[in-house]
């Protein structure tokens, strides 16, 4: 942050002179020139005025930069760095991979998963150039590995997923064949055997690249990842202190570390973890809702629901377009029994609002506040509880002079055709289907 100095004395009283004192000043100011004119004609002083210098910053300057934002937490200006070196180095590989990574960790600050999935696209493009540029550097495959094993978490069709999942193995099995000693290889397979299922494989992985080198973060992370997969969520937490240690301002490690307290139904730990990733966004002067959602989400299960709705009220001001954090209001709310709250909440991450209903679930004023319209989401797993609590809320709340089951109806069969085969699903909307039925829908 840059500070301007206080200027002083901008607004004085004028003072008076007089007027022998004046012209006596004025022919000194006028000497004091000519001299400087004529040392200038005769080479000796140096005109004035002269613009100084710039001096230009170097493409290091612009990496050291990108990294000192990473280990502050300020994840979008490093990105906002590296991409400005990389566009100066346009064939430096490591500019690019490094530039891929901190994109897909920048994911976790996404509240949607367009969103996520559109970042994640951004990282696999600087991760594609890096191999391109440098096709037998171990680091570059490594981070394509990386790239491709978050990118298959959001995949919704199952054979495009274990296509992106084979894609991330093949790429860390090429970096481990360029460098079998390369820590963060062996870290990164061991996270895509995780996800294949393949714990024991994993463990053995990420034994390997904590022996290697175990002073890297996203060794530990990953540790911490596999262990949190098997359930050892007392372990994983210690893990994943050890990346807070090399690592303390990444508020995703804490979010990590209180989930996992979540698991142990510490919440008193988990709600601190969430807090101390939201202090350190404060900081920094980050507007991530996620740290205000986990808090959300734990007062939530301890049916602590006032809280619960400040916490996702707040998230919904630090991003009020996303309908994702709309959706999550509209579920809070209807846990604590406000379904007139939730009917307009869901109706926003379903399918979309204007500015006044925007505005409305806000409660902001519609005349100062600023005019946002929400566009819905697709129905996918992850959308999925949106869209039966919305027609569920509704055939609840259906009246004659609101005609509610209409819309219910229609979203309920949204489900229904998405979703026929899964017994749980429709043992959900049946009773809203039926309550609609009886008002003749």
């Amino acid at each position: 942050m840059q500070i301007t100095p206080r200027t002083r004395f901008l607004f004085r009283k004028n003072r008076t002179y007089s007027r022998p004192l004046w012209v006596f000043a004025l022919l000194l100011v006028l000497l004091a020139n000519l001299f400087v004119l004529r040392g200038w004609a005769a080479g000796k002083v140096e005109p004035l005025f002269m613009p100084t210098p710039t001096p230009t910053r170097t493409l290091n300057s612009y990496a050291l930069e990108a990294r000192t934002y990473f280990d502050a937490g300020d994840l979008q200006r490093s990105i906002e760095a590296y991409q400005f070196a990389a566009g100066l180095q346009p064939d430096d590989p490591a500019l690019w991979y490094e530039l891929a990574r901190i994109q897909t960790y920048s994911s976790n600050m996404m509240t949607t998963d367009a969103d996520r999935v559109a970042r994640l696209a951004e990282a696999l493009v600087s991760a594609e150039k890096a191999v391109s540029i440098a096709p037998d550097n171990s680091m570059a495959y490594a981070v394509r590995a990386f790239v491709l094993d978050w990118s298959a978490s959001y995949m919704e069709d199952p054979t495009a997923r274990q296509d992106a999942l084979n894609n991330a193995e093949q790429s860390a099995i090429r970096a481990l064949q360029l460098d079998n000693t390369n820590a963060l290889a062996l870290a990164y397979y061991a996270e895509i055997l995780v996800d294949q299922q393949n714990w024991t494989q994993a463990e053995q992985y990420i034994r390997q690249a904590l022996e290697r080198d175990d002073t890297l973060m996203d060794v530990h992370r990953v540790n911490a990842y596999v262990l949190e997969s098997t359930m050892y969520y007392e372990d994983a937490i210690a893990e994943y202190e050890r990346a807070v240690e090399i690592n303390p301002a990444l508020t995703f490690l804490y979010i990590s570390i209180g989930a996992n307290y979540r698991h142990l139904k510490q919440n008193d730990l988990a709600l601190e973890y969430f807090a101390k990733a939201a202090r350190i966004n404060e900081q920094l002067g980050v507007q991530d809702p996620i740290p205000y959602l986990a808090i959300a989400k734990t007062y939530s299960q301890m049916g602590e629901f006032l809280s619960a709705v400040l916490n996702v009220r707040r998230a919904v001001d630090i991003n009020p377009t996303s309908p994702d954090i709309y959706g999550q209001l509209g579920i809070v709310y209807f846990k604590a029994r406000n379904y007139e709250g939730a009917i307009p909440a869901l109706k926003c991450a379903v399918y979309g609002c204007d500015a006044a209903e925007s505005c409305e679930v806000r409660q902001c004023d519609p005349e100062a506040g600023p005019q946002i319209t929400i566009e819905g989401m697709p129905l996918t797993s992850n959308t999925l509880v949106y869209y039966y609590t919305y027609g569920s809320v509704l055939a609840g709340m259906h009246r004659p002079v609101n005609n509610y089951c209409a819309e219910a109806m229609k979203v309920l069969a949204q489900v229904r055709a998405a979703y026929g085969s899964d017994p749980t699903v429709i043992a959900i909307i049946e009773p809203s289907e039926a309550i609609c039925a009886e008002y003749g829908y």
